[in-house]
């Protein structure tokens, strides 16, 4: 039996698909790691879908015009979700953490244990501000990809320096309860 919840972070075609400005290369390397999670944290699994704002404002606005691609509404395909959700809840957030209010209702006191894409941006960007507010954090590294291998290992890194609020471990540490 595993504990916590399960997030499973912007697993869409826009990083799953290679030829996609924002593929994560390894995506499809880890997608069977967060399958075997997902189905190991049934009924406690929180799915994260990351969607363009309709007005870009501050910062986004120069960020969109590098990304003009990126500018389509929540229900293009590119921002589908590559496995189906079934009931498990959706949280969509046009940020890059996806850590807030409606999240941390979801997870309450965890842990967190997080998967998914990118390790460099979205994961990182989730943990940190989940291990600040309290919430153990537990990122699976062989269930995550960054946008390139060093951006990856760099993240983690960067992550482990959070120990103990942020832990790095594996789907098999996971699986086993450890």
């Amino acid at each position: 039996m595993t504990g916590g919840v399960l997030c499973v972070i912007d697993a869409q075609h826009v990083f799953a698909d290679p030829d996609s400005p924002w593929g994560a290369p390894r995506f499809a390397e880890v997608q069977p790691a967060i399958r075997r999670l997902t189905r190991a944290f049934a009924g406690r699994v929180v799915h994260t879908r990351f969607v363009a704002p309709a007005h870009p404002t501050g910062a986004w606005v120069p960020y969109y015009a590098q990304f003009p691609f990126a500018l389509q509404p929540p229900d293009a395909p590119l921002y589908a979700l590559v496995d189906d959700p079934g009931g498990d809840p959706v949280v969509e957030s046009a940020t890059f953490g996806k850590w807030g209010p409606e999240l941390a209702a979801l997870v309450g006191e965890g842990p967190l244990v997080l998967a998914g894409v990118s390790t460099d941006c979205c994961v990182l960007s989730t943990a940190l501000p989940a291990a600040d507010a309290g919430v153990p954090v537990q990122v699976v590294t062989d269930a995550c990809a960054g946008a390139t291998d060093p951006d990856h290992d760099r993240a983690l890194a960067a992550m482990a320096l959070f120990a103990p609020l942020i832990t790095l471990t594996t789907t098999d540490a996971v699986l086993a309860g450890r």
